[in-house]
């Protein structure tokens, strides 16, 4: 079970190992606190839709599953952008139109089809923690990144002073593709190294 959760996290991180969701982690990452806002917006609505699915998946038909797990997303987004604009308004704002967006997100419809609506409660219920708190962690460490780059900062607070000049291009959308692709490279050589390393060992 446990094997499940930590899967999402890095074996198959949603960004930096399957590329889903590429779309926000290049719009809103460009600050730790939007990072952070947005994969918790993740984790609530991929964890939710994988427990709601997988509990009724014998009651839905085959032939309109997609439609059936649309459904069920929109709700869940639609309640997630209510709370955020009456108790959260600041970050509603920062996300924008991407907190609706998360109905169309790739990698919540692909969980639903291929783990929820095949396995059980508990275990959709770990592999959706599993994958969005994977989302949240690449979108934060992105945020974290892009935001010293940037801006000088960490969460809004300056930390390196008025003498590093920033790179202005890392808060914006080529700098985030850049550094999404140079991340997934050091995670893939990394997996490959450590892999050849138990190899070896063995």
């Amino acid at each position: 079970m446990f094997k499940i959760f930590l899967n999402g996290i890095f074996n198959e991180n949603p960004i930096f190992r399957l590329a889903l969701a590429l779309c926000p982690s290049l719009a809103v990452s460009n600050t730790a606190f939007n990072g952070l806002g947005m994969g918790l917006c993740l984790l609530f609505v991929i964890t939710s839709s994988n427990v709601i699915i997988s509990a009724a998946r014998n009651l839905i038909h085959p032939k309109i599953r997609v439609p059936a797990y649309l459904t069920i997303i929109a709700v869940l987004v639609t309640i997630l952008e209510a709370f955020l604009h009456a108790y959260i308004p600041a970050l509603h704002k920062s996300l924008g139109m991407f907190v609706a967006l998360i109905v169309v997100f790739a990698i919540i419809l692909a969980r639903a089809e291929v783990f929820a609506s095949k396995n059980k409660v508990t275990k959709s219920l770990m592999d959706g923690l599993g994958m969005g708190l994977g989302f949240t962690l690449a979108m934060v460490l992105l945020g974290v990144i892009r935001e010293i780059l940037g801006s000088r900062s960490i969460f809004g607070y300056n930390i390196m002073g008025h003498n590093f000049k920033p790179v202005l291009m890392m808060i914006l959308s080529p700098g985030a593709f850049l550094l999404v692709g140079l991340l997934m490279g050091f995670f893939n050589w990394y997996e490959r190294r450590f892999t050849k390393h138990l190899n070896i060992k063995k």
